[in-house]
């Protein structure tokens, strides 16, 4: 029994070993001195790895030449994000020479931040007001002259009825819409919105090209980063200073395949939405690989926008790394064909340390190959092939001779 388990040791180190050599770079780990370490990826290995980084892995090398692969979690420092709603009445509506007001009632001493509005209108441009009181006798103002907008036709539908505030505590809140008309509110939403912002990494752009599309109507932002890296968040930054609502469309350049009438280039969207004068112009998507983005603004018959300037973000991508036994570990990626890993501690993510330490990563190292011998040409100098062919024929011809005569 010792011996087959000896035996299944050394095969399953020998495989391990074997497969370093599937990976073409490494990158040596230092630090390691406990058991759980993070390491935060860097920006020029992301080009030499798959789409979806799954042939990423952390071997390690033991004194006695064993080779040992350590489990990880790929996590990305996004955006944490609760929203809690809060009960609430509706307790009066009234009117003066100033506007509509609505007043609520929160029973609960939990703090508000945020009031979601839906009207029966579809077509507005209002201001508004929002106030707070204890007792309905003294008001407090939170917010002035908040702009909420509703656009609705057959080129553009867009509606921001959003409202966004500090945090406030009041027994009562009175929301004043400055409008001739009377708002039709159909319902409110109170919620406490906490938001832990993500880890973003900024990536230089290596050039930038605008061009006006004016049949299709289109302006067109061609972006080339200076390498292969994950992109996540996209702002755009208009100069103009008048009210604007354009659809806009954010692609990558996903493939591209090299015909007899030049390169042919397939882009996939990102996502799409509305670039506007009222939010701001950040828009999220899936993290993706990527280094060309295309940024498609529809002008329809209004006048293009001046682009003041484009930034381009990344989440940060780290590996929550467990280290059992001492070894020299390596970083190894580089291999299309592999597979993404199944690892027990993705399951037990809850019982990882929340504090963890920091590994530094050596310089880049091409992991060598080992050569495949290939079988030599039985004659690798064609001198002796025409020798040989001269004699066969030789001899073709004399026995040809040698029968005619006999005949």
């Amino acid at each position: 029994m010792k011996i087959k388990l000896t035996y299944l040791f050394l095969l399953t180190c020998t495989l391990a070993f074997g497969q370093i050599n599937l990976y073409d770079y490494k990158r040596e780990l230092h630090g390691i001195k406990d058991q759980w370490h993070k390491i935060i990826l860097p920006n020029d290995m992301f080009g030499k790895v798959s789409s979806d980084l799954s042939d990423i892995r952390i071997y390690g090398l033991t004194e006695k030449n064993d080779t040992l692969e350590a489990p990880y979690i790929l996590k990305l420092a996004t955006e944490k994000t609760s929203l809690k709603e809060l009960a609430f009445n509706l307790v009066n509506e009234s009117k003066n020479d100033r506007g509509y007001y609505f007043t609520f009632e929160v029973p609960s001493e939990n703090a508000v931040n945020q009031i979601q509005l839906e009207f029966n209108q579809q077509n507005f441009d209002w201001r508004l007001a929002l106030e707070g009181s204890h007792d309905q006798q003294e008001w407090f103002s939170i917010i002035d002259n908040y702009r909420i907008l509703s656009i609705k036709n057959d080129l553009t539908d867009y509606q921001f009825t959003k409202v966004r505030f500090p945090n406030s505590r009041y027994r009562y809140f009175r929301l004043r819409v400055d409008s001739d008309k009377k708002p039709k509110l159909l319902s409110a939403k109170m919620s406490l919105n906490e938001t832990m912002e993500g880890n973003f990494r900024n990536y230089p752009i290596h050039s930038i090209k605008m061009e006006e599309e004016r049949q299709n109507k289109q302006t067109i932002i061609h972006i080339d980063l200076k390498s292969t890296v994950p992109v996540s968040r996209l702002k755009i930054k208009v100069k103009n200073q008048f009210d604007y609502y354009r659809p806009v469309s954010i692609q990558y350049l996903s493939d591209s395949i090299k015909t007899e009438q030049g390169w042919k280039y397939t882009y996939s969207t990102l996502t799409s939405g509305m670039l506007n004068s009222i939010e701001k112009n950040e828009f999220k998507f899936n993290s993706t690989l990527l280094r060309e983005l295309k940024v498609i603004i529809e002008n329809q018959d209004n006048e293009s926008l001046e682009i003041d300037s484009v930034v381009v973000d990344g989440y940060v991508h780290e590996l929550i790394v467990r280290c059992v036994a001492p070894a020299t570990y390596y970083l190894t990626y580089g291999n299309k064909k592999a597979a993404k890993p199944h690892y027990d501690i993705n399951r037990f993510a809850a019982n990882i340390p929340t504090v963890l330490t920091p590994l530094t990563l050596g310089e880049e190292q091409s992991i060598e190959k080992k050569a495949v011998k290939t079988a030599a040409p039985l004659f690798q100098n064609k001198v002796w092939l025409w020798a040989i062919m001269i004699l066969i024929i030789s001899l073709l011809g004399w026995f040809a001779i040698r029968m005619m005569r006999q005949k």
